[in-house]
């Protein structure tokens, strides 16, 4: 009895230890043209998801709804972003420019120039390989460039449709008096004790003034040589009412031209360019003003219907099979996703009165006798 109490008790420590070992088993659970999506890459999504909604505020119940919510739909994105990316790569979409250009303003914002260090802090930073980082970036500017190219070019609106828009939503399109500017710092610190750097500093300034004003895109000099954080997004900044900006900074944009670049201001830090893009009165914005707005409002109440149904006719003419268990929700309707597997298909078996008696297969048989058969076709066992 107490040998049985033990090999009871050691069993029981087993399946304790076992179950505290688990270790998922990697299952292709989609096929999709050339491609595959496994489990693993559904709980990797389902994980990174969870990440995001916290980072945006969700706790307890509010995160399990959302994540009620989304989680069915994590399939259908994998799939999209496949198909998406499978067309671009179809259409021979031209992204490692761009690809380029991201890594390479990247690594001037992260202060890091080398090549092996920008490397490792990607790998830091991401918990991804440089080239696996830098394949995923390829593969989202693919769908960026189909989604532009297939869906939002095609989308068609006429003036009057505009126009209508415009007449009808007046009370949104009332402005406070705002100015709308785009910056390129020159940072300073650590060098006022240090003539040289501070000189190379004020003439590099002084060049890009020169530069913006002879007509070169002051987003793209910005993003090439701000060393402010708003760089990535061409110095963009948020729009100022009267009042918001210093006096001395005010003076110098408030009336001014749209397309006015200040001389380098001496903020202290650094050295500031100032653009003015846009500067809006007070009062109900002009048509011509807030037609641009009024596009892309228009734009994106009907990209999400025409992406779904670009999205739908990619499904219907690809190859695609899904496992038992899993569900697309951007499924095309009517399309067959059975899920085969090759190890369970059996050999279709035949015979020889069959194949006899198929008129294409005698023809291409005729030539060469099948064996125990005469050159007549009749059974010699006949």
């Amino acid at each position: 009895m107490r040998y049985l109490v033990t090999v009871v008790a050691g069993l029981a420590a087993f399946a304790l230890a076992s179950l505290a070992d688990v270790v998922t088993i990697e299952q292709i659970i989609c096929k999709i043209n050339g491609d595959i999506i496994t489990n693993v890459e559904l709980d990797h999504d389902r994980a990174d998801l969870e990440k995001q909604l916290r980072a945006n505020g969700f706790t307890g119940q509010r995160l399990e709804d959302a994540l009620k919510a989304e989680l069915p739909n994590l399939l259908r994105n994998k799939i999209d972003n496949l198909l998406l990316t499978q067309k671009g790569k179809e259409l021979e979409l031209k992204v490692d420019a761009d690809v380029n250009k991201y890594l390479a303003d990247l690594q001037r914002q992260t202060n890091t120039a080398d090549p092996q260090k920008f490397q490792d802090l990607v790998r830091q930073e991401t918990g991804k390989s440089y080239e696996d980082f830098k394949a995923d970036l390829k593969n989202n500017y693919y769908v960026q460039g189909v989604i532009r190219e297939e869906v939002m070019r095609k989308i068609q609106f006429k003036t009057e449709e505009i126009r209508a828009y415009y007449d009808e939503h007046k009370d949104e399109f009332q402005r406070q008096e705002r100015v709308f500017l785009r910056e390129i710092a020159i940072s300073t610190q650590g060098k006022q004790d240090n003539p040289a750097a501070l000189a190379a500093a004020q003439k590099k300034a002084k060049d890009l003034v020169e530069r913006a004003r002879k007509g070169e895109r002051f987003a793209e000099l910005a993003q090439a040589n701000s060393d402010s954080p708003t760089a990535k997004d061409g110095g963009a900044l948020d729009p100022y009412k009267k009042g918001d900006l210093a006096a001395n900074i005010e003076a110098l944009v408030w009336d001014k031209e749209r397309g006015t670049v200040t001389d380098p201001i001496n903020i202290g830090s650094g050295l500031l360019i100032l653009r003015v893009d846009e500067h809006h009165k007070a009062g109900l914005a002009d048509f011509e003003e807030v037609e641009p707005e009024i596009q892309n409002r228009i734009l994106g109440s009907r990209q999400q219907a025409a992406l779904r149904a670009y999205l739908t006719k990619l499904r219907e003419l690809s190859f695609l099979e899904i496992k038992p268990g899993y569900e697309d929700t951007g499924a095309a309707p009517a399309k067959d996703t059975a899920w085969s597997d090759p190890a369970q298909l059996k050999p279709e078996t035949v015979t020889k009165e069959q194949v006899l008696d198929t008129p294409s297969r005698k023809r291409v048989l005729g030539v060469v006798p099948i064996p125990g058969t005469k050159r007549s076709g009749s059974s010699s066992s006949r």
